[in-house]
């Protein structure tokens, strides 16, 4: 009996071994990754210090994001105030830190629930398409509707939205997802339409598997590298349309701290030389938008097993 334990000792370690070192070649690739490709490492860098700062808003912040004292109205930089204060006399170095907590909550919920959706009707699309006659008057049904929410501006589109749906969180939302779930269907559908005609996939028909299986094991884990790569571009583009709709006064509604109302509050003052309750948020805007830019450049190199493998072989 010590002998059989024994020989399950090593085996059972061996077979631990191969998963942790599987993680940890593929950390030490993204390491390489990164070190090779900085600019990678810049965008990861920016998204992670605002994600940071999100979360620890309420702790490092001076002063109260909308706690207005006018004393101190139109303050310039300085010791006191780093950023200076706005024309209600609120800090804006405090709302600039606290602002991504409510744009990145809008635009990551709108880009995830657009993805969710916009995926899945795209791989079911992609999947049935051409099978039979209603399959594909369906399909082309489906793939017209998306034409025509795509040939709205989607600025206009996400206002009108707005509009309808009354002044709110919700409708933020509502409008991300809405504008951004054609894209998605488009990069899944065309994704699916390559798969399905793969060896594997015929074989797990011929074996048996169901439809849904198939798409669930086999064509959509196999379809997600430009949807995750578009996933992160969107969540700042999203940060960047949440911004625009607040700066015309169909979005967050002020004094709630977030990036694009803060610049509404303050370009009537550029014109008379107070710069900087619009500048110093437009930085931050501008500076996540390209993180997460950055970001999803780097995943679309990184879930692509093509170039993967060969920036692993450059990589030595």
């Amino acid at each position: 009996m010590s002998t059989a334990v024994a020989s399950r000792g090593p085996a059972g370690v061996g077979a631990a071994d191969p998963a942790g070192s599987r993680w940890l070649r593929r950390l030490r690739f993204f390491a390489a990754v990164l070190r090779q490709r900085q600019t990678f490492a810049i965008g990861y860098a920016i998204v992670a210090v605002v994600i940071v700062t999100a979360l620890l808003a309420p702790w490092i912040v001076p002063y109260g994001p909308m706690v207005a004292d006018p004393t101190v109205y139109l303050l310039p930089p300085g010791r006191g105030h780093l950023l200076g204060t706005d024309g209600t006399g609120m800090d804006i170095l405090s709302r600039v830190l606290y602002a991504p907590r409510v744009d990145l909550a809008i635009a990551g919920i709108g880009t995830l629930v657009s993805a969710s959706i916009g995926s899945c009707i795209g791989a079911i699309v992609g999947y049935y398409e051409g099978q039979r006659s209603w399959r594909r008057a369906v399909s082309a049904s489906v793939m017209r509707s998306a034409d025509v929410l795509q040939a709205f501006p989607v600025f206009v589109f996400a206002i009108a939205l707005v509009a309808v749906f009354g002044q709110s969180v919700r409708s933020i939302v509502v409008a991300i997802a809405f504008v951004n779930a054609p894209i998605y269907l488009r990069l899944m559908r065309t994704q699916v339409l390559s798969i399905r005609r793969l060896r594997y996939v015929e074989a797990a028909y011929v074996a048996g598997a169901s439809d849904l299986s198939i798409l669930a094991r086999h064509v959509i884990p196999n379809a997600m590298a430009p949807v995750l790569a578009q996933l992160s571009v969107n969540i700042g583009w999203a940060v960047l349309l949440t911004a625009g709709l607040s700066f015309v006064g169909a979005g967050v509604v002020a004094p709630t701290p977030e990036w694009g109302s803060m610049i509404a509050m303050g370009f009537q003052n550029v014109v008379t030389g107070q710069w900087w309750p619009s500048v110093f948020p437009g930085i931050a805007l501008g500076v996540t938008v390209f993180g997460f830019a950055l970001v999803g450049a780097s995943v679309e190199v990184l879930a692509d097993p093509v170039r993967r493998r060969i920036l692993s072989g450059s990589l030595g």
